[in-house]
C-alpha cells in the first residue's frame, strides 16, 4: 500500500489556501497548513483532518520552526502572498514595497528552501508556486506588486532548472481576478474599495484556483505542468475587463 501524500500550504487560513486545503485533503493528500492566523487555521484543520502550525514567511526563525519534523513532503504549495495600495511608484511609501517583496518574494524563497530536503526525502516532489497574470502584464498602480509576482515567475523557471534530473516538479498558477480578502488587503481594509474591482462581472473564486492546483498535483510523476493561466470569462488582461452595464 503507497504512503499517504503529505502537501504543505502556506497562507492556508483563507481564501485560495484554505481552498486548497480542501481540494488537496479531497484528492487524498494529508495537509500540514501554515498562516499567522492560527486559530481560523485550527478551524480548518480539523476540518480537512490536516495540522495547524504557524507560520510567519517573514521571520526565518518561524519557518525553521515550521519545517521542524516534516522528514517527508510531496508538494509544497507556496500561496501566502498579497498586494498593498494601488499607487504610482512617485507616489508609493517604500514600507508597501517591502512588505509585498518580504512576503511575495523573500518568503516564498524561504519556505522552499527550509523545505527542500524534506521534498528531495520523497519519490516524487512537486513545487507549486501562486503567481498571477501580474507576472507577465503590468498595469499603473502595480509597480511593486507586479514586479514581485515577475519575481514569483522567475523563481519557478530558476528552480526548474536548478532540480532538472529531480525528481521534483515545479509550477506556476498564475490567476485573473479571484474574489477573496485578496482586495480587502490591498486597499488596508476598505470594504467599499475592495469589491470594486468585482463589480459588474463574475471573477473566479477560490475554489477554481484550488481545482487547477489540486489538478496539477495530481498529474502522473512524469508529467510536469510547467504554468496555468486561468481568468473569469469577462477578463481579457489586467485592465481590459467587461463590465455589465
Amino acid at each position: 500500500m503507497s504512503e499517504t501524500k503529505i502537501a504543505v500550504i502556506t497562507g492556508a487560513s483563507a481564501g485560495i489556501g484554505a481552498a486548497t486545503a480542501r481540494a488537496l485533503a479531497a484528492a487524498g493528500f494529508r495537509t500540514i497548513l501554515g498562516a499567522r492566523r492560527v486559530d481560523k487555521l485550527r478551524r480548518l484543520a480539523e476540518a480537512v483532518d490536516g495540522e495547524a502550525r504557524q507560520l510567519d514567511v517573514t521571520d526565518p526563525a518561524s519557518v525553521e520552526r515550521f519545517a521542524e519534523g516534516i522528514g517527508r513532503l510531496d508538494l509544497l504549495v507556496n500561496n501566502a502572498g498579497l498586494a498593498s495600495g494601488i499607487d504610482r511608484i512617485e507616489d508609493t511609501d517604500e514600507e508597501r514595497w517591502r512588505r509585498m517583496w518580504e512576503v511575495n518574494v523573500i518568503g516564498l524563497m524561504r519556505v522552499t528552501r527550509a523545505l527542500l530536503p524534506a521534498l528531495r526525502a520523497a519519490p516524487h516532489g512537486h513545487i507549486v508556486n501562486l503567481g498571477s497574470i501580474s507576472g507577465f502584464e503590468v498595469y499603473r498602480g502595480g509597480g511593486g506588486y507586479t514586479a514581485s509576482k515577475w519575481a514569483v515567475r522567475a523563481i519557478g523557471k530558476t528552480l526548474r532548472l536548478e532540480l532538472l534530473g529531480e525528481p521534483i516538479r515545479v509550477t506556476e498558477i498564475a490567476p485573473g481576478l479571484v474574489e477573496t480578502e485578496f482586495s480587502l488587503v490591498r486597499f488596508d481594509g476598505d470594504a467599499e474599495r475592495a469589491v470594486k474591482p468585482y463589480a459588474g462581472m463574475k471573477p473566479l473564486d477560490a475554489e477554481d484556483v484550488a481545482d487547477a492546483i489540486a489538478w496539477a498535483a495530481t498529474r502522473p510523476p512524469h508529467v510536469n505542468v510547467d504554468e496555468i493561466v486561468l481568468r473569469p470569462l469577462a477578463q481579457a488582461t489586467s485592465t481590459e475587463v467587461h463590465r455589465a452595464g
